[in-house]
């Protein structure tokens, strides 16, 4: 980071505008608006990712803050104490105080190490598989210091090898490039992660994210137990979360349908290493016909999961994509026995979890069934919640008993 404004002190001072509610900062949100801030030349002569102090319109000191005139997102709130250094040091403890948080919560590591501003690291995105660490630096300031993010990670986690994974769309948000590279060591090949009794595959180079969805591990865990040695369906499957999990769990049989290639080879590679093979099928094709397929076959599940791509990721999609989780619930609730378990699930963030049950249970309803809610699920405890951004709760998954 030796070359990079993230480590400049003393940092400039920027100002919000007065109409700007500095109570709201000061008590803990973590982001200023565009609009909220004062955009002189000054301002706007800062490089996408500097470090500045930020003022109220009284120029009293806030916080220091990260900026770029680029995103809708101009700061992002680094430290409060408006003094802070940020330097090499400051990054070693904010990464040492996220994996203090995960050793204690699981055994093995595997996990997301970061996530963003819950753990102090505003955009930033670090998953673990073992000594290999998959970093998404989604925000100006951490493409700025992407080789001392991957020092300070290398030097708290002793990992042999750290990626930059620039997929997304909150890199494009940002200004940023979708450039992947490997900042530290190497990695060929697949790694095997242990879940929940299972094994999966996650292919951390060519992968879907960062090669695997550490998210859905508690919701795998409550859905495993629900068939009861009978059989599922896992919609959305990608790399058989839900599926390999139940497995492992003593169902008899798996049916994982999605419409990657890829994924369903991964799964079918997880499940070899699982050792329930002979209990596991895949099916490619898209969801919707490949549901209406199974309901004219006949098809009835004990578990039926629809775990679907974000349909609402913003405002402008939300109406759209109520109605295909409506849709969804639909369909899936067909294909579940009588006394059986549907498991619906929506990463969108546009979509809380009043908006996606109300929506997930019109489905339900329009199917003839008739339901109980046994179980909401949310992401794991290595995915915190900052208190100030409801959105960050953005997992949300429905446990329902259909008769």
């Amino acid at each position: 980071m030796t070359s990079s404004p993230f480590s400049a002190s003393p940092y400039p001072v920027i100002r919000l505008k007065p109409k700007a509610n500095a109570l709201t900062i000061r008590g803990g949100a973590p982001w200023v608006y565009s609009d909220e801030l004062v955009t002189d030349r000054r301002a706007r002569r800062l490089e996408a990712g500097s470090l500045a102090v930020l003022e109220d319109s009284d120029r009293e000191p806030i916080a220091v803050v990260t900026i770029n005139n680029e995103s809708k997102i101009i700061c992002r709130v680094m430290d409060r104490d408006p003094a802070a250094v940020l330097d090499q040091d400051w990054l070693v403890t904010r990464v040492r105080r996220a994996l203090d948080l995960r050793e204690h919560l699981y055994d093995a590591p595997f996990y997301r190490l970061i996530h963003a501003e819950a753990d102090g690291l505003p955009g930033v995105i670090v998953d673990r598989f073992g000594d290999v660490l998959v970093m998404q630096p989604n925000a100006a300031w951490a493409e700025t210091a992407c080789e001392g993010l991957a020092a300070a990670l290398v030097e708290v986690t002793g990992a042999t090898t750290v990626i930059k994974n620039a997929a997304g769309r909150a890199r494009g948000l940002e200004g940023l490039d979708d450039v992947s590279t490997t900042l530290v060591g190497g990695h060929e090949g697949l790694i095997e992660v242990p879940m929940n009794g299972a094994t999966y595959m996650a292919d951390v180079v060519d992968g879907q994210k960062t090669g695997l969805f550490f998210d859905q591990r508690d919701n795998h865990a409550w859905a495993a137990k629900l068939p009861r040695g009978g059989s599922v369906l896992d919609v959305f499957s990608h790399v058989g979360g839900f599926s390999l999990a139940a497995l492992a769990a003593g169902a008899s049989s798996a049916l994982a349908v999605d419409g990657s290639e890829p994924a369903l080879a991964l799964a079918e590679k997880g499940a070899e290493a699982s050792g329930v093979a002979d209990k596991f099928t895949t099916r490619k094709g898209d969801a919707f016909k490949v549901m209406e397929a199974l309901a004219a076959e006949g098809e009835l599940y004990d578990l039926v999961v629809a775990d679907p791509p974000a349909f609402a990721p913003n405002k402008q999609a939300l109406s759209n994509g109520l109605t295909a989780y409506s849709r969804v619930g639909s369909m899936a609730a067909k294909l579940v026995k009588p006394g059986g378990y549907l498991v619906l699930c929506s990463c969108s963030h546009a979509a809380d979890l009043t908006k996606f049950r109300q929506a997930s249970l019109r489905g339900v309803g329009k199917a003839g069934r008739q339901a109980q809610i046994i179980h909401t699920g949310s992401a794991g405890a290595d995915h915190p919640l900052h208190p100030a951004l409801a959105e960050s709760g953005y997992l949300k998954a429905i446990f329902l008993r259909l008769d």
